[in-house]
């Protein structure tokens, strides 16, 4: 079956829905995902989104990043975000985000890992949902702008070395050829590659598998985060994410004495580090978190969410401390993009998790992702209307059956890869 439309974005996270509602609306934007529109990890984002206080937290919040990156961030690409972080806010609460506020009505900011001072916005615990539902709502009231759900990126097609669209797989068992004059891919992160993850599971890597079989230039594919605290559970599936917003307003680590070893502020890599060391040594498959530190009137105010989800597994976090575990959690590499969010294939632009613009360098810093999945995504929009009338629309004839099952190999093909850098640069 064929599909036309003048601009596809393939995922409907943060940076999908944000390059969408920063598009031109007199141009026809179809938008899809491989599950619902629910199930990307935007929404499960806690802890927050970064934003420049002043000019004067200009150079500290520009070391903190490199710092965490071990100053391999592209510089460039680290200032277009610091700069563009205050735009980016006001447009968020444009939409209706509810930013938690101080008595006198001003944005309240919190503290997490590696960053020298507050600076990260947030709602109680669950930012990711506030933003992303709001960016949706937004989305769904565009008539310009239309989503398909359960609708799977196979590959994409070609004409002279020109992206023209994507194939794709239906939920109704259907081949798809869907043309465009523009794609962005904006399938987020590769968390189904591993057996402990926060990540959705069918986050499986996909357009970098894509982006290999066509030679489009990858960059740092094995920069992998893990993150330090997720809650311990001797069943398999996705882990749940204690937010670094816990340790950066009070909580602490404790080995199996339950004794402090180690300074919890250090960037992720660092503390996770420093857990799996401690878990050697304990001969334990956790090490404990503790948030004696914070009231609890604070715990049940700015962590709700968290707070809830330890009742429901059996542990009080205002009463005891719980288990956790270091688990994959964030992709640092990607399909590499310009400054714009331009990859090296024309007409393909990639945003999100699954680009690497090399802001966060080796580490990310935390709560910077949201922050530059939407500059870059806002940049992608701004440029594509820039070059949209440089083009026409090219619709060859295409045997779309014989895409169907050409992904089957998606999730050995980039975990293998992966591996191999991995080992290559040990």
């Amino acid at each position: 079956m064929k599909i036309k439309t003048d601009i596809l974005i393939v995922g409907t996270g943060a940076a999908g829905l944000y390059c969408a509602l920063n598009l031109p609306e007199d141009k026809d934007v179809l938008l899809i995902t491989k599950a619902t529109v629910e199930e990307s990890d935007s929404f499960l984002a806690q802890g927050g989104i970064c934003m420049l206080r002043d000019e004067a937290d200009y150079e500290p919040y520009f070391e903190d990043t490199l710092r965490a990156g071990h100053y391999e961030n592209r510089r460039e690409s680290v200032e277009i975000m610091i700069r563009s972080s205050q735009d980016i806010i006001n447009d968020l609460i444009n939409y209706g985000v509810d930013f938690e506020r101080d008595e006198d009505g001003s944005l309240k900011f919190t503290k997490e890992g590696a960053h020298s001072a507050p600076r990260i916005c947030f709602h109680e615990d669950i930012t990711g949902k506030e933003i992303t539902s709001k960016l949706l709502a937004a989305v769904r009231q565009r008539s310009n702008l239309h989503i398909i759900e359960n609708m799977k990126m196979v590959d994409i097609l070609t004409y002279e070395e020109r992206c023209i669209g994507i194939a794709a797989e239906g939920g109704d068992g259907k081949m798809y050829e869907i043309s465009a004059r523009f794609t962005i891919l904006a399938t987020g992160g590769i968390g189904g590659l591993y057996h402990n993850s926060t990540n959705y599971p069918h986050l499986t890597a996909d357009a970098l598998a894509i982006a290999m079989k066509h030679k489009i230039v990858l960059e740092n594919i094995d920069y992998v985060q893990i993150h330090p605290t997720t809650l311990y559970s001797p069943r398999k599936g996705r882990r749940f994410l204690i937010s670094e917003s816990v340790r950066g307003e009070g909580a602490i680590l404790l080995n199996a004495r339950l004794e402090r070893f180690t300074d919890e502020l250090q960037p992720r890599d660092v503390v996770s580090k420093a857990l799996w060391k401690q878990m050697y040594e304990d001969d334990k498959p956790y090490v404990w978190l503790s948030m004696e530190n914070i009231p609890k009137d604070d715990i049940l105010a700015h962590f709700p969410n968290i707070y809830r989800h330890c009742l429901e597994e059996g542990y009080d976090v205002t009463k005891e401390c719980i288990p956790v575990v270091p688990a994959q959690h964030y992709f640092m590499g990607g399909i590499h993009v310009d400054k714009h969010s331009k990859t090296s294939m024309d007409n393909l632009y990639a945003a999100g998790e699954t680009s690497c613009n090399g802001v966060h360098g080796k580490n990310r810093l935390a709560s910077n992702s949201l922050l530059e999945s939407l500059v870059f995504a806002k940049r992608a929009a701004k440029r594509i209307a820039l070059e949209y009338n440089d083009y026409e629309d090219i619709a060859p004839d295409v045997d779309i059956e014989a895409y169907r099952g050409c992904d089957k190999d998606y999730i050995k093909i980039v975990r293998s890869e992966i591996e191999r850098l991995e080992l290559m640069h040990k």
